[in-house]
């Protein structure tokens, strides 16, 4: 049995990612998102697709990625995009 680096759990069904060289052995997927996907510049949610690459920063969705730059997004309208509402500060 392994332990998980996120949340410690030893488990029998645990699998390893390796990302930049290094090997990291979790128990589930949450805890690899958790410790490894990169979060989005804008809404703060992990990145756990393909997301949007703009200037060396990355964002869950093209959403995001267009309003990077504008108001803070409780000033647009309020429209929050359903990805980026598992954010509570975003959703009013």
């Amino acid at each position: 049995m392994a332990m998980c680096e996120t949340c410690g759990n030893d488990y029998s069904k645990s699998f390893q990612v390796m990302m930049n060289g290094k090997i990291h052995t979790f128990d589930c997927f949450e805890c690899a998102v958790q410790l490894l996907a990169p979060a989005c510049a804008r809404c703060g949610c992990s990145i756990i697709g393909h997301g949007v690459e703009r200037n060396t920063m990355f964002y869950c969705c093209e959403h995001c990625a267009r309003h990077s730059n504008g108001p803070p997004i409780d000033e647009q309208e309020n429209v929050v995009p359903e990805a980026c509402a598992t954010e509570p500060s975003l959703v009013q």
